[in-house]
C-alpha cells in the first residue's frame, strides 16, 4: 500500500494515522540526538551517551503517551497546534536530560507535563461549533472581502518599502535587521497583513480554486522579505505552497503530522549521510541547522534557558505585556529577548507560551494554570473555525502555527494577528465554499464514484 492511500482507504487510514503519529515521535527524538552532537558548543548541553539517551527517553516516554490524542481526535486548529507544540514540549524533555543548567530539572520536567496537557485537553476537547452571528459574510461578499485583503496588503507593502527595501542575502539579515526602523502601527499592519490576512486570502482562493489570485499573495507575501528582512517573510510563501501539496494527496491531520515529521526527517536522513561521508558539512548543516536546529530544536531549547534564567531572577507577572506595563511596576524595563542575549549570547530570541506566559510570568509551579488559559482561547478560535473547510483552516493558519512556536502567545495574538483571523473564521460563513466537500484524494474518488 502506497501512502497516498491514506486518503483513498479508510481502513488503511486507520493503521497510517498512528503509525506516523509514532514515527514522527522516534524521528523527533533521533534528531535531537543529531542537535545535542552538532550544536553543543551553542547550546548548554551534555555529551550524548548510553545513559544520556536512555534517560532522556525515560524522561520524555510519559508525555509522548499524550500523543494518542492525535490518533483519535478530529481535526480542527487546536488540533493543528496542539501537535506543534506537543511537539516542542517532548523535545524539551528530550534535551532536559542533557541540559548542563542547574536548576530543578525535575520540577522543571512535572511542570513541562502538566503544562502540555493543560494546554491539549480543551484545544483537542473542546471544539464545538459557537453561533454564528447574524451578520457573516455571503458567498459575493466573501469574494470581495479576498480583493479587499490584496488591496490592503499592497498598500501596507508600499508604505513598508517607502521605509525600508533591502535585498540581502538570508545569511546577513541579522547584521542589517538591526537597522530597520518602522514606526510601531506600521509593525503592527505588517505583522497582521503577514502573519493573518495574507494566510487567509491565499486560502480563500486556494478553495476557490481562484489559483492565479492565490498566486498574486503569495508574490505579495514574499516581497515582504525586503521590507522586514525576516525569515518567516522569506519562507511563508514556500511552507503554503508546502502544506497545500500536503492537503491535496492527504487529510488534514495526515497532513499536519506530515508538515513535521517530514522536513525532521529530511533533516536525519541528511544527517546519516554526512556521517557516513559522502554529504559535505556545509549543504548539510545549512538545510539541519534551519530545519532540526533553528525551527524545531531552539524553541525547545528556549524553555532549558527561561528555567535557568528565572531560576536566579524577578518574575515579570506578565509586565512583558506593554498594557500591564504600563498599570504595574516591572522589574524588566527592556524585552525578555534582550536579556536572553545579554545572559547567554545566543541572539536575541523570543520562545512561546510555555516559556513567557508560562515560566517567565508565574513561575513553573503555576505554568500549568497559564497553559490552561491560553488552551481554552485556543478552544474559541476552533469553535470559531468550526464548519469550515478543513484545508482553508489548515492554510489560513499555517504561519501561526510557527509563530506560536517562537513568540508570547499574547505576541501572537495581537502582534502577528492571530486574534485577527479567529476573529475572520468566525464571520466566514461555509456557504461561501459551496464545493467544499472534500479537497483530498478521497473527496476526488468520492466525485468520480457517483
Amino acid at each position: 500500500m502506497k501512502i497516498t492511500d491514506v486518503s483513498v482507504s479508510p481502513s488503511g487510514f486507520r493503521y497510517w494515522l498512528p503509525s506516523l503519529v509514532v514515527c514522527h515521535v522516534i524521528t523527533s527524538c533521533i534528531s535531537l540526538i543529531f542537535v545535542a552532537e552538532y550544536y553543543r558548543r551553542l547550546l548548554p548541553l551534555a555529551e550524548n551517551s548510553v545513559s544520556h539517551v536512555l534517560g532522556a527517553a525515560v524522561t520524555a516516554a510519559p508525555f509522548a503517551l499524550l500523543s494518542i490524542f492525535f490518533m483519535i481526535r478530529p481535526f480542527n486548529f487546536g488540533y493543528a497546534l496542539g501537535f506543534y507544540l506537543f511537539t516542542l514540549i517532548l523535545d524539551y524533555l528530550w534535551l532536559l536530560e542533557l541540559s548542563t543548567f542547574q536548576y530543578d530539572h525535575r520540577t522543571a520536567a512535572i511542570s513541562a507535563l502538566a503544562s502540555g496537557l493543560a494546554f491539549l485537553v480543551p484545544a483537542l476537547l473542546w471544539n464545538f461549533p459557537a453561533r454564528r452571528p447574524k451578520l457573516e459574510f455571503t458567498g459575493g461578499q466573501f469574494l470581495v472581502f479576498l480583493f479587499a485583503i490584496l488591496a490592503v496588503a499592497g498598500v501596507v507593502l508600499a508604505v513598508g518599502a517607502s521605509y525600508n527595501r533591502q535585498f540581502v542575502s538570508p545569511l546577513d539579515i541579522y547584521e542589517y535587521r538591526d537597522q530597520i526602523v518602522l514606526p510601531k502601527p506600521l509593525l503592527y499592519a505588517i505583522g497582521i497583513v503577514c502573519g493573518a490576512l495574507l494566510p487567509f486570502a491565499y486560502a480563500g482562493f486556494v478553495q476557490l480554486r481562484r489559483y492565479g489570485y492565490a498566486a498574486l499573495c503569495l508574490l505579495i507575501l514574499g516581497l515582504f522579505y525586503p521590507v522586514t528582512l525576516t525569515k518567516l517573510a522569506l519562507l511563508a510563501p514556500a511552507w503554503l505552497l508546502f502544506l497545500t501539496a500536503l492537503s491535496i494527496y492527504f487529510e488534514a491531520r495526515v497532513a499536519i503530522i506530515l508538515s513535521l515529521l517530514l522536513p525532521v526527517l529530511a533533516g536525519v536522513l541528511l544527517a546519516l549521510l554526512h556521517k557516513l561521508g559522502p554529504l559535505p558539512e556545509y549543504p548539510f548543516l545549512v538545510y539541519f541547522g534551519t530545519v532540526n536546529f533553528r525551527m524545531i530544536g531552539m524553541p525547545a531549547s528556549a524553555l532549558d534557558f527561561y528555567n535557568d534564567f528565572f531560576s536566579s531572577h524577578e518574575l515579570t507577572r506578565f509586565c512583558q505585556i506593554g498594557l500591564v506595563k504600563q498599570l504595574l511596576s516591572c522589574p524588566y524595563e527592556e524585552q525578555l529577548s534582550v536579556y536572553m542575549q545579554e545572559s547567554y549570547h545566543l541572539g536575541y530570541f523570543n520562545a512561546s507560551l510555555f516559556a513567557t506566559e508560562g515560566i517567565a510570568s508565574v513561575g513553573p509551579l503555576l505554568a500549568p494554570v497559564s497553559a490552561l488559559a491560553c488552551g481554552l482561547v485556543i478552544s474559541l478560535a476552533s469553535r470559531a473555525s468550526a464548519g469550515l473547510p478543513e484545508r482553508f483552516v489548515l492554510l489560513s493558519s499555517g504561519l501561526q502555527l510557527h509563530i506560536f512556536l517562537n513568540v508570547p502567545f499574547t505576541v501572537a495574538l495581537v502582534t502577528n494577528g492571530a486574534a485577527v483571523l479567529f476573529l475572520l473564521w468566525y464571520v466566514t460563513p461555509s456557504a461561501a465554499f459551496p464545493d467544499a466537500r472534500s479537497t483530498t484524494l478521497q473527496g476526488h474518488t468520492d466525485e468520480i464514484l457517483r
